[in-house]
């Protein structure tokens, strides 16, 4: 059974922007959204997880989460569900860590709050999600600013899955980062997949990072759809001209370390 379904849902201002998505991720599975800066990935995200820009709103389809049609949802329902259900890490995680609060605080609070630990169990669940996300113990008591981009990048993904959601989205969350810390943050994820059954909605504008995690890729073009399929269908037998001309550029760049012949 599907854990997040969208069914044909479309995204309006004045006018439609996101014309009509579906797809459904299985636990465990991993969904990739891959475009152009524009393209609509991050507002159909946005819309999964509640959280739209204001005016904006869903003006077609249907979304289920866990079962739940997110139609009918409470403002109380999604709080509960946000961080114990479906999570998020964005592109910039310096503008989601509160600079005035050390990192270890920060995660304990998101566990306190959702799964109402007291202060021993509290410490031990920091300190092992701090060891899942390959930090040391000693970045518990550090600040934001005392962490690199790539290390602040693991402690926002130790706070999102501090309360053990089933689902993590990834929106351009390596965009910001080198070649070779990126590289280091999709095999965690990919870890945290294999370990706790976590499933993943990756998001991104590079088809390298998409190769490198997804079982099924989305191609969004303009608010469209405009391929969808196997990530091996999609990077080998390309069907749509846009798609083609992604990844041909991105062929300069890394995508070919992930094409090897079928």
């Amino acid at each position: 059974m599907s854990i997040l379904s969208l069914r044909d849902v479309r995204v309006s201002l004045d006018r439609e922007i996101v014309h009509g998505v579906t797809f459904d991720l299985e636990p465990g599975g991993v969904v990739g959204i891959v475009g152009e800066s524009g393209s609509g990935k991050t507002l159909t995200c946005r819309a999964a997880l509640g959280i739209l820009p204001e005016g904006f709103t869903v003006s077609g389809g249907s979304i289920s989460l866990d079962g739940h049609d997110v139609a009918s949802l409470s403002s109380k329902q999604w709080t509960a569900l946000r961080g114990s259900t479906i999570s998020a890490v964005f592109q910039d995680p310096a503008s989601y860590l509160n600079p005035s609060l050390t990192i270890g605080s920060q995660i304990a609070e998101v566990a306190q709050v959702k799964l109402g630990l007291r202060r021993r169990a509290l410490k031990a669940r920091t300190l092992q999600l701090l060891d899942a996300v390959r930090l040391s113990s000693a970045v518990h008591g550090q600040y934001p600013h005392e962490l690199s981009g790539g290390m602040l990048q693991r402690a926002l993904i130790a706070t999102a899955i501090a309360a053990e959601p089933k689902i993590l989205i990834a929106d351009e969350a390596t965009t910001a980062l080198d070649v070779t810390v990126q590289a280091e943050i999709l095999d965690l994820l990919a870890e945290l997949r294999e370990s706790t059954g976590l499933a993943l909605v990756v998001v991104s504008h590079d088809l390298a990072v998409v190769a490198q995690v997804c079982d099924e890729v989305l191609v969004m073009r303009a608010g469209e759809v405009v391929e969808q399929g196997p990530v091996e269908k999609i990077l080998y037998r390309p069907d749509h001209e846009y798609t083609r001309l992604l990844i041909e550029e991105h062929e300069s760049y890394g995508l070919e370390r992930y094409l090897v012949t079928p």
